[in-house]
């Protein structure tokens, strides 16, 4: 049974959290500056696109820390240090992508960068800005997966091995 859920486990993260992390770290270039090579509608149809599949795969990702759990509770090792502190990056991570990622892509997408020929200046500079913020963010949350991986691969003061 534990090599079923942690297969799931596995292929859950793989599935689930790698579309979340390529498609939000995608978006803000193409919401930034979309008119900036003259297609325009290409960039905001692709820029809701990635929307669509960091909001789609974001259901599907449950099922990597439902069945990390389920893992853990079945190699008994739900109480080590480098569960603990993956369990609370990853919420840090879920944190991220529910308050800050998916609604700064929604507010994005509301106003895109050169969506109004001859729009103001100030307006595009905002967008633009909010852009950079909402990448940085992308950053912190594809660094806090990175480091959970880690964990999970090298599993410090673990007695299950590695």
């Amino acid at each position: 049974m534990t090599k079923f859920l942690l297969s799931v486990h596995v292929l859950a993260a793989i599935l689930a959290i790698g579309p979340i992390t390529v498609a939000a770290s995608m978006f803000p270039r193409y919401v930034r500056s979309p008119a900036a090579d003259g297609d325009g509608a290409d960039h905001a149809r692709t820029a809701a696109l990635l929307h669509r599949v960091c909001r789609g795969y974001t259901v599907v990702g449950i099922a990597v820390p439902v069945f990390g759990v389920a893992t853990g509770a079945q190699l008994g090792v739900l109480t080590d240090a480098w569960l603990l502190t993956s369990i609370v990056l990853t919420a840090a991570a879920a944190a991220l992508l529910l308050l800050a990622i998916l609604p700064g892509q929604q507010r994005l997408l509301a106003h895109p960068a050169g969506a109004a020929p001859g729009a103001d200046a100030g307006v595009s500079e905002t967008v633009r800005s909010a852009a950079a913020r909402l990448a940085m963010v992308t950053g912190t949350f594809n660094l806090l997966w990175a480091v959970v991986v880690v964990l999970m691969i090298v599993r410090p003061g673990s007695t299950t091995g590695a």
